[in-house]
């Protein structure tokens, strides 16, 4: 994740999710089971409806009769997104359950994580196996199992070699997924750069601190800001900072339907100033900076009339930024958006949270601390009568 979305790329290759080629897999595995042959492909029901042919990379049967047991593994082909679990083996073992007629009980293997905390709407202590994927692999095994499940169930164990290695490279071990990556997807397709998914990791990301019991959450734009902003507050634990993005509206509703009671926000001078100016999805593409917004800021600052005018036709708010810091007015500049920051928030949700903002420069660093602490016109605009503006800037 980065502060400053690149350009958006067309035409990219869409993928499967974990999801999907695990429900590949198990129906490989089921198959095998109950044929005696490992297929060499097959046809899986995805969650969205669609039937895709899923190659099987390899396979094996092994014991006699009750201890009979199958492997199917399925390569996940992300397509063209950026994700880690791509070139994945993703591999079922299916063995009878003659003691569970009927039934089909998943099970995570090694390289799939185990959840910890609660907060995701799963099992603590079960595989991370998120609903929609469990009840897609359950459907693909019982349509290949047919008659066997009369006086059988069937155990399916899923694992992911290398899982653990992959799942460092995402957000798994902040919300309390260990040992091994999550098994994910809710239509089964991997759209490359998927806003719906990077919002809703943002929302689940809220969910589990507040399941946690925490009361405060640390939104931030990106990684640079991340970074700054545990520097800053070292003592807040992992799962209370988020990267929210561009989605600063579903964050903060998410945030507001929790009861989460502090926010803090750490942002650099772009996305201040889109969410000063009123913005919720900040991206590039959907939201333009307010050159006047900006230039009117400055002028009360105390910058000239050329800066101002300027300001007004420059395409950055960096540029604004730079400008006020030749200036030596950057502070009065970043402290006069941040406080149209919290009175944009405190009127959009009154009473529901304390709100602190926190400015770094473009490289994450802060070389000058100055903060302000003050009661807006009506008390009811956060929970503690007072709304807090702190800024660090380089």
């Amino acid at each position: 994740m980065t502060d400053e979305p690149g350009r958006k790329r067309r035409g990219l290759r869409t993928g499967f999710t974990t999801g999907a080629c695990a429900a590949a897999a198990a129906r490989a595995a089921t198959e095998a089971l109950v044929s005696g042959r490992v297929p060499e492909g097959v046809d899986c029901l995805l969650p969205n409806g669609q039937t895709v042919p899923f190659a099987v990379a390899s396979g094996q049967l092994k014991g006699e009769g009750a201890d009979r047991l199958a492997e199917a593994v399925v390569i996940k082909d992300a397509g063209d997104d950026p994700d880690c679990t791509h070139g994945a083996y993703l591999t079922a073992a299916v063995r009878l359950l003659p003691q569970a007629p009927g039934e089909v009980r998943l099970r995570g293997g090694t390289g799939v994580g185990t959840v910890t905390q609660p907060g995701l709407g799963l099992e603590v202590g079960g595989p991370a196996i998120n609903p929609v994927p469990r009840r897609n692999i359950t459907a693909n095994v019982r349509a290949v199992a047919g008659a066997l499940l009369a006086d059988q169930g069937l155990e399916v164990i899923l694992s992911v070699p290398g899982g653990e290695a992959m799942a460092r490279k995402t957000l798994n071990p902040r919300l309390g997924i260990l040992g091994g990556i999550s098994i994910l997807g809710t239509t089964g397709i991997v759209r490359p750069y998927s806003t719906a998914a990077f919002r809703a990791s943002v929302v689940q990301g809220i969910e589990v601190a507040a399941a946690q019991g925490q009361d405060t959450l640390v939104l931030t734009t990106g990684g640079r800001t991340e970074k700054f902003v545990m520097r800053t507050l070292p003592d807040l634990p992992p799962v209370c900072f988020v990267q929210m993005g561009d989605f600063t509206g579903a964050a903060l509703d998410a945030a507001a339907r929790l009861g989460l009671r502090r926010i803090v926000i750490g942002c650099m001078v772009g996305k201040l100033a889109k969410m000063a100016q009123g913005e919720t999805m900040t991206h590039a593409r959907r939201a333009e900076v307010d050159r006047d917004l900006l230039a009117t800021v400055a002028q009360d600052c105390g910058a000239p009339p050329e800066v101002c005018a300027a300001i007004r036709q420059a395409e950055t708010a960096r540029y604004a930024a730079e400008r006020l810091t030749e200036l030596g007015l950057a502070p009065a500049f970043h402290l006069a958006l941040a406080r149209r920051l919290i009175a944009t928030l405190a009127t959009r949700y009154p009473g529901r949270f304390a709100l602190q903002v926190l400015v770094c420069d473009f490289e994450g660093e802060h070389l000058l601390a100055e903060a302000a602490t003050e009661t807006l016109a009506s008390a009811s605009l956060a929970p503690h009568g007072s709304l807090s503006c702190e800024l660090k800037r380089g």
